[in-house]
């Protein structure tokens, strides 16, 4: 491997682009992981150049529902040989170019249609929540609702029975 094919960045997180769609119920929960850790420890893995996401789709969109600015990445030379690219399930075989096009254009694959794998094993990289930008959670009131509007009407009354 040389030196440049895989650098660790902290990206501006409006500068990645998925290649594939994400489980918003998956996204809720690692969104969730996070705020409770306050730590992002598996950075995604980016194409250089072209800022498209190859692994991680699930955790930058946890991300940007936490209102990061910033994303960990280990930005590839998405041409190297020590990338591979395979599928997850059954189907013909995925061009790289392929992946950056559906990337650059918003034509999204499935989740989990890619599988991109490295010949080389990367170090971890814990990063605070706080380096990439999420601004911290306002306590809540008591009697405050995480729901937006409850208790403005909404519920039952007394005249409900």
């Amino acid at each position: 491997m040389t030196d440049d094919a895989v650098v660790f960045a902290l990206l501006p997180l409006d500068g990645v682009r998925s290649h594939e769609r994400v489980v918003a119920r998956k996204v809720r929960a690692l969104a969730a992981d996070l705020r409770r850790t306050g730590v992002f420890e598996d950075p995604i893995w980016v194409a250089r150049g072209s800022g498209v996401i190859l692994n991680g789709h699930h955790r930058a969109a946890a991300l940007r529902r936490l209102g990061a600015a910033r994303v960990p990445a280990w930005v590839l030379d998405y041409e190297a040989d020590l990338v591979r690219l395979g599928r997850w399930n059954e189907g013909p075989p995925i061009a790289k170019d392929e992946v950056i096009r559906r990337g650059q254009s918003g034509e999204l694959f499935p989740p989990r249609t890619t599988r991109h794998t490295l010949a080389v094993p990367l170090p971890p990289r814990p990063t605070s929540l706080d380096e990439l930008g999420v601004p911290p959670v306002a306590p809540r009131r008591v009697g405050q609702s995480r729901r937006s509007g409850a208790g403005r009407g909404r519920g039952r009354s007394a005249a409900d029975g």
